[in-house]
């Protein structure tokens, strides 16, 4: 096993705690599409992210969706982390983006790992830190942002070449609001020579406007 993956929590182990990891650890490929859990669940491990791409999101008592982390290759779910060290259950769910692997670690061995790799301990509290920084973020944006200027920003980030493949619901749940409002915002950016709107695409027209309403523009005029 300690051939087929690579994960910087698991670069560093001792011979012993990779016999440990080969003989209880699990490698599962994952498809697109998958949850991998749900609210209420119970947390079965310490997944670490090998390849791929998985989304944890949350769903409010009104129905609304927010996505609060993405997992690539080379990280690892610090929910689920928490989730084991409280004994309790998942409150968020995990959807996989792109076809994934992940080795999961048990969670007898996660807290063995933890007490006794310096390595482990070190890149799993790191990831635990960023993400919570992330979360912070996540509510500053929710709390105290613009819309307006939340989804400008997100479909500048998200383009590829002008363009972007995206329903409205999609933009909806990164943005923790409701998809009515994600389309009344794109039908304004619309009318406004923006965007241009496609079934499950954008397109750039304006990237500069865009940057105006994100405040990206001004951030840059700033920095030079």
């Amino acid at each position: 096993m300690k051939d087929e993956i690579s994960h910087p929590a698991l670069d560093q182990l001792s011979d012993n705690a990779w016999e440990s990891v080969a003989r209880s650890a699990q490698k599962v490929e994952i498809p697109a599409g998958t949850q991998v859990f749900g609210p209420g669940e119970v947390c079965e491990g310490l997944p670490l992210v090998i390849r791929g791409e998985v989304r944890v999101q949350m769903t409010g008592a009104a129905g609304n969706e927010i996505v609060l982390y993405r997992i690539k290759g080379g990280e690892l779910c610090p929910l689920s982390l928490a989730c084991l060290l409280v004994k309790g259950s998942h409150q968020s769910e995990a959807i996989v983006d792109e076809d994934t692997e992940v080795i999961l670690i048990p969670e007898p061995l996660t807290n063995r790992l933890l007490d006794e790799e310096p390595n482990f301990r070190r890149v799993v509290l790191e990831s635990y830190g960023q993400r919570l920084l992330t979360l912070m973020l996540v509510i500053e944006e929710v709390a105290f942002r613009r819309l307006d200027t939340r989804l400008a920003e997100r479909l500048l980030a998200r383009q590829r070449d002008g363009r972007l493949a995206a329903t409205h619901q999609d933009l909806a749940v990164e943005l923790g609001t409701a998809r009515e409002v994600v389309s009344r915002l794109l039908k304004e950016f619309e009318r406004r020579g923006l965007v241009g709107l496609e079934r499950g695409a954008i397109t750039l027209t304006d990237p500069t406007g865009l940057e105006a309403i994100s405040g990206t523009e001004t951030e840059r005029q700033q920095a030079s």
